[in-house]
């Protein structure tokens, strides 16, 4: 569920390109090519996976200056998808997203700093279930160049592990489920 804050790791995943000047990317939503997923321990004896079908965004980056890009996402909390209807179902209740109070997590970006040539940390302030928290989204630039259409894409992945009750969501879920990683892979298209 804190996927969502996976849409942060488009923000650090920014900062990372390569040679280009200073330049707005969206997010391919239209093309699908961009992810927010999550993993999350079941009772400490597999793994549970998700992540959310509907969020939009949009970043900035300047190669020779990445400390200045940005990224701004906005997650549709109800779009979460755990292949499980009734799970699913319970994810956007009271007891998790909270949905109907809280239909919207977002990210803001609030710096970047590299720690190779193509990694980076993105710090930003992340909004879900009504609670805004700093995160740190640990990114990797995975490539960029011209499309087969005409347009110009950048490419990013990004991880970043959440404690549920950071986000005051409180349901016990036992022990070896406090924390979620979130995922990201993103392909921005440049404006």
């Amino acid at each position: 569920m804190k996927k969502v804050i996976a849409g942060i790791a488009l923000s650090g995943l920014v900062a990372l390109s390569g040679g280009l000047q200073a330049a707005e990317y969206a997010i391919d939503k239209e093309g699908q090519h961009a992810f927010i997923n999550f993993k999350i321990s079941h009772l400490g004896y597999s793994w549970l996976y998700g992540g959310f079908n509907d969020f939009d965004g949009s970043f900035s980056w300047d190669a020779d200056k990445p400390e200045e890009s940005s990224v701004n996402v906005v997650i549709n909390t109800a779009s979460v998808d755990s292949n499980h209807a009734e799970r699913d179902k319970h994810l956007r209740s009271d007891d998790f997203l909270s949905v109907d109070d809280h239909p919207q997590a977002t990210f803001k970006s609030t710096s970047v700093e590299m720690t190779g040539d193509e990694t980076a940390n993105i710090t930003g302030d992340l909004t879900l279930n009504g609670v805004t928290r700093p995160v740190v989204l640990a990114a990797q630039f995975i490539g960029e160049g011209e499309d087969p259409w005409g347009g110009y894409r950048a490419g990013f992945a990004g991880t970043t592990t959440l404690k549920l009750t950071d986000f005051d969501i409180t349901k016990d879920l036992g022990p070896a489920s406090q924390e979620v990683e979130l995922i990201l892979s993103v392909e921005g298209v440049r404006q």
